[in-house]
């Protein structure tokens, strides 16, 4: 265990006041953490559930934020971060080092429709289910977890508490009903936790269509309809609109499941390194992303763009195969390249002139249905700049729209029948010392009033074959589907 206050090195130098942290022995598991804060308002996990030695090695849960900031619908030329920076400037505070880098700050969701608070996209016509295009908690306390050292802390901020005295007392008063629901979990509230469930009100949802051989399971595209708006993004690519597309089908299941269970067996079907769990009033959002959208630390940035994928084979030798096949594909090797230019682009907004690179391009790696090629593009940002500038240059992120960008949203505006929700948008974190970290919401599924629901894409360019594209979003959507069976 850490003591609270300050300590004293050998080498005089000093540890920060606050946070206070306290060490866990034995450490608990993500799923018995989970568990015990889910009645907790507004509870929200990052989890490294392919924990990987150069990504995966942090997984963090918080819950009972002291505020909660919510837009419900973007407005064009309002900055929707306003609140949220001006909050974190106040909450500044140096991380305590060797520690997990989240330590308490602002987390939550920006959903893929909060792009038009910068780009002029008429949103799509059906809305049903009417998710927030922004959802964040300011958080004052964060259970943290290091797989790579299987060690875990409670960290508690005593925010909003700015006097040193009423901080450290708030800081303690936390941390210590932390421990304690941690060891000690209370009686569940059965309606709290079934209440999505039980709310029925919602209509079904609009453009059902069946998928052949997948009861129950529903599309907002016919199979001929998803080909015909392939078809039609190829045609805008030809006609020099574009470069590529992502185009993706709403896929959705009745789910009468508790959302924390289901999120703990969308983990084990198909675990991911950016995976998460988000849950707010009657909604919750699980998600078992391997694709990073931007990280900032220390004012160095990253992104990880996915683009190409195959599905695992079972027998080694055609798993290599397949493999090698992703690898040498010139369809997909341009498909990444043209966003890795896009990502290139935009983050060039806000990093300094000279400091974006490339150190990977079009490498394969593997999850547990698909393999995926995967480049790195990393950058320095500016002096004076904040995630949330970053934010504002990259979002949405173009490997889950297209090239150009804006013009790519326009046509899929146009061509997706339904809003896109969180799918494509993020969860994030931005710590108080300004380090964030945030995935591209893929492979998730959105639970609200006793549906699931999770869109399915891929890109598309002048080389796409309709048929394939549409076996393609199927291929990925089979870890999810697992977990309704």
């Amino acid at each position: 265990m850490q003591s609270p206050g300050i300590c004293e090195s050998a080498e005089t130098s000093l540890v920060p006041e606050f946070p206070l942290v306290e060490e866990l022995a034995p450490v608990p598991s993500l799923a018995e953490a989970l568990r015990a804060f889910a009645d907790w308002p507004d509870v929200i996990l990052f989890d490294s559930a392919l924990p990987r030695p150069s990504l995966g090695r942090y997984s963090f849960l918080a819950a009972d934020p002291v505020e909660f900031v919510q837009v419900s619908r973007p407005g064009m030329g309002v900055d929707p971060f306003e609140q949220l920076t001006l909050r974190m400037k106040e909450w500044t505070t140096p991380a305590i080092p060797d520690l997990p880098p989240f330590q308490g700050g602002a987390a939550g969701l920006l959903s893929y429709e909060l792009g038009g608070s910068w780009e002029r996209i008429a949103p799509a016509r059906v809305n049903e289910f009417e998710f927030p295009a922004l959802a964040v908690g300011l958080y004052d306390w964060v259970l943290a977890w290091d797989h790579l050292q299987s060690r875990a802390w409670i960290i508690s901020q005593g925010l909003p508490e700015l006097d040193p005295d009423r901080r450290r007392r708030r800081a303690a008063e936390r941390l210590a009903a932390v421990r304690q629901q941690l060891t000690n979990p209370s009686t569940r509230d059965s309606t709290k936790l079934t209440r999505s469930q039980r709310d029925r009100t919602i209509p079904l949802p609009e453009n059902r269509h069946a998928i052949p051989g997948a009861p129950h399971l529903t599309s907002n595209f016919s199979r001929d309809g998803y080909l015909s708006a392939v078809a039609r993004a190829i045609e805008y690519i030809r006609a020099g609109d574009i470069f590529q597309v992502n185009l993706s089908q709403r896929l959705a299941l009745p789910c009468s499941r508790n959302p924390v269970e289901y999120y703990l067996d969308l983990r084990r079907c198909n675990p991911a390194p950016f995976a998460g769990f988000f849950a707010h009033d009657d909604w919750a959002v699980a998600s078992s992303s391997p694709e990073r959208f931007v990280s900032l630390k220390r004012q160095a940035v990253e992104t990880r763009p996915i683009k190409g994928t195959r599905q695992r084979r079972g027998a080694p030798e055609a798993d290599l195969y397949t493999r090698d096949e992703l690898r040498e594909s010139e369809k997909d090797q341009a498909e990444n390249v043209m966003i890795v230019d896009l990502l290139r682009n935009d983050l060039s907004r806000v990093c300094e002139a000279g400091s974006i690179r490339v150190p990977d391009l079009c490498r394969v790696e593997s999850y547990e249905t698909v393999q995926h090629l995967v480049s790195v593009v990393q950058g320095r940002l500016r002096s004076g700049l904040t995630a949330f500038d970053l934010f504002t240059a990259a979002f949405p992120g173009g490997s889950i729209t297209g090239a150009p960008k804006v013009r790519a949203m326009e046509i899929i505006a146009e061509l997706e029948p339904t809003v896109r929700g969180p799918y494509c948008g993020s969860l994030f974190y931005v710590g108080c010392d300004g380090t964030l970290d945030s995935s591209i919401l893929i492979r998730t599924v959105c639970l609200r009033r006793g549906w699931g629901v999770f869109p399915v894409g891929g890109g598309v360019v002048a080389q796409s074959d309709p048929a394939d594209e549409y076996d393609e979003t199927l291929h990925k959507a089979t870890g999810m589907l697992r977990t309704f069976t």
